[in-house]
C-alpha cells in the first residue's frame, strides 16, 4: 500500500486532511474511513487514475462538512428546554414517570464527568449534563440523562443503582462502550460513566 496526503479547504476555508491509500485489496470502490487517531483515510483501488482522484478526494470532503453541519445543526438544537423536555419523556418511557427533579440544564464547565445529579442540600434535584456530549448520538445521551435520572432514587453506583438503569434503559451497556471508546480515542480514562 502507498499513502499520500493532500488537504482540501471546506466552503469556510477550514482545511480537510484527507490521507490516500492505494489498496491492492480494492478492484473498483473507493472507501473511507477515520482511523483510530481520528485522521480521515480513503482507500481507493491501486490502479485508479490520478485524474479520477480529485473527484473521490472532493466527494469525501462534502461528506464530511455535511456530516460536520448536521451535528452542528444537532447540538444547537439542544437547548436546556429541550433538554428538560426529554428528561421527561425519558422519565415517562424509562422510570414509569416517578422520579422527580428540580432542573436539568447544559453546563460547560464539566471538564471530567459527563453529568451530574445533587441530592440533598440546597440544590437538590438539580441535574447538570456536559456540553461535551451535545453532538453525540441521541440514544447516548439519553442514557447520560436517564443515569442521572436513576440517581435520584439511589444516589451512589450501588449494585441497586445499576439493576434499576439496565431495568429502566436497555440500551445501557452499548452507551457505556460508546463512552469508553470516546475517552479511549481521547486518550483519557473513562469516569464511573456519566458522573
Amino acid at each position: 500500500m502507498t499513502e499520500t496526503e493532500h488537504t482540501l479547504h471546506d466552503s469556510q476555508g477550514n482545511p480537510i486532511v484527507i490521507r490516500v491509500r492505494r489498496d491492492r485489496r480494492l478492484t473498483r470502490s473507493a472507501r473511507w474511513v477515520r482511523d483510530d487517531a481520528g485522521r480521515i483515510v480513503l482507500r481507493i483501488p491501486y490502479q485508479t487514475p490520478r485524474h479520477s482522484l480529485e473527484p473521490l478526494l472532493k466527494d469525501v470532503a462534502r461528506q464530511i462538512e455535511s456530516q460536520q453541519a448536521q451535528r452542528a445543526r444537532m447540538a444547537a438544537r439542544r437547548t436546556d428546554a429541550g433538554l428538560q423536555a426529554r428528561a421527561e419523556a425519558i422519565n415517562q418511557q424509562c422510570f414509569n414517570g416517578e422520579l422527580a427533579w428540580q432542573a436539568i440544564r447544559w453546563v460547560g464547565n464539566m471538564q471530567a464527568r459527563l453529568g451530574s445529579c445533587t441530592n440533598g442540600g440546597p440544590t437538590d434535584g438539580h441535574i447538570r449534563i456536559s456540553e461535551r456530549i451535545k453532538d453525540w448520538p441521541n440514544w447516548v445521551v439519553d442514557y447520560v440523562i436517564a443515569h442521572e435520572l436513576a440517581h435520584r432514587r439511589y444516589p451512589d453506583h450501588s449494585h441497586d443503582f445499576w439493576d434499576y438503569l439496565r431495568h429502566a434503559y436497555p440500551l445501557t451497556e452499548q452507551a457505556r462502550g460508546f463512552i469508553k471508546g470516546v475517552a479511549f480515542e481521547q486518550g483519557s480514562l473513562p469516569a464511573e460513566d456519566a458522573d
